[in-house]
């Protein structure tokens, strides 16, 4: 018999996504901000807690509408980790702001908010917090910190769907909150993301920016009597098949948020003595938080054991991959952004981390998984 092969990630589908966008087809309109989108746009506002909520095309688009609203200029400053994706920074590089980079914290991954307000210069205008695998940044500080120095607080909430802090939704507590719905996300659409606006003074902005500087959607609601060129701004609007499927996966959200945790709780169970062992350590998460197992990860305890586990799984055709190569260190992150102090615990757990399968259905092979990895650590 031929072995299964067991991805690290297998998008999930409702069953309902293709007979939406069937009716979508049937309505006769594909293009952006039709009824599907209307539907995503509700859904967001109620479950996110948001003013408003806008699809794009992916959260990197997102972000760069975010960059665009708070108009970063050459030489401007935007305090964020440096294990992170490269949209979080590339948005504002590409307006002429420069990243600057600070450490994580040892146990959420997530940016380190005491080491904040020490890179704030004058040229700072924004903090960008990253809700890494889902669990919230200390936001509570965070925004302190902001309005001590009329700062804007751009939430990375690109794995933070489902989640919260205090039963405030992850996107919601900064002035701008930015989401994914990427194939490997919990909630998907293939590509595609949404910018909530959490600040009233900049939906009628966004909407502009999101709309290649037209007023577009102003027209559309019978607001003004013609569209113009207003402002500038690009093409960020998915089409309305996106935003069909991505209903599908909206209306299922509560359930796919059960499933997903189930599989999470059972590996962490699972590999609690492994860590007692002094083998690994598992994932901590924030007090006062509810997260949405969007990954599970392990940190091994060096690198040549992260590389040795990696080709491990794979003899036994469980793939599992690390994640980001630090910003900081990255060809690009030298020439555009900047580091500010040690960023030690970045270089550390990003050398040691490793992601294992999640995604619903792997339940059928989660004990095989659970026993590969208890069989490899035998051996150490």
């Amino acid at each position: 018999m031929q072995a299964i092969n067991i991805p690290f990630n297998k998008p999930y589908m409702t069953g309902r996504e293709l007979w939406y966008i069937a009716q979508a087809h049937a309505n006769g309109h594909l293009a952006g901000d039709g009824q599907f989108t209307k539907k995503c746009h509700s859904w967001l506002e109620e479950h996110c807690q948001t003013k408003k909520a806008l699809l794009t095309h992916s959260c990197t688009a997102a972000l760069e509408i975010a960059a665009m609203l708070i108009n970063i200029q050459p030489g401007d400053e935007i305090i964020m980790p440096s294990y992170t994706f490269v949209s979080t920074a590339n948005a504002f590089a590409l307006r002429g702001g420069v990243p600057v980079f600070v450490d994580i914290r040892q146990d959420t991954l997530n940016i380190n908010e005491q080491l904040i307000e020490a890179a704030i210069t004058s040229k700072t205008v924004a903090i960008v917090p990253v809700h890494y695998a889902g669990v919230p940044c200390d936001m509570d500080t965070i925004m302190q910190i902001a309005n001590r120095h009329d700062l804007w607080v751009i939430e990375d909430a690109a794995q933070g769907i489902m989640s919260s802090l205090n039963n405030r939704p992850l996107g919601s507590i900064g002035h701008i909150g930015c989401l994914s719905f990427h194939e490997t996300k919990n909630i998907i659409s293939g590509e595609g993301g949404a910018i909530l606006i959490n600040d009233p003074a900049l939906i009628l902005r966004a909407e502009i920016l999101r709309e290649k500087g037209t007023n577009r959607s102003q027209f559309f609601r019978g607001q003004v009597d013609k569209y113009t060129w207003c402002d500038l701004g690009s093409s960020y609007l998915p089409g309305e098949l996106i935003a069909a499927f991505l209903w599908a996966q909206m209306e299922a959200a509560d359930e796919i948020n059960k499933k997903r945790l189930e599989i999470w709780n059972r590996y962490h169970i699972e590999f609690e003595q492994l860590e007692q062992d002094q083998m690994l350590r598992r994932a901590i998460l924030m007090p006062n938080s509810s997260h949405n197992a969007h990954m599970y990860y392990l940190l091994l305890n060096s690198l040549k054991d992260r590389s040795d586990f990696i080709e491990y799984l794979k003899s036994k055709n469980i793939f599992s991959v690390f994640h980001y190569v630090p910003l900081h260190s990255a060809p690009a992150g030298l020439i555009y952004g900047r580091s500010h102090g040690d960023l030690s615990v970045t270089n550390s757990h990003s050398d040691r981390l490793v992601r294992i399968p999640l995604w619903i259905g792997v339940e059928e092979h989660q004990a095989y998984i659970i026993d590969t990895i208890k069989s490899f650590f035998k051996g150490h």
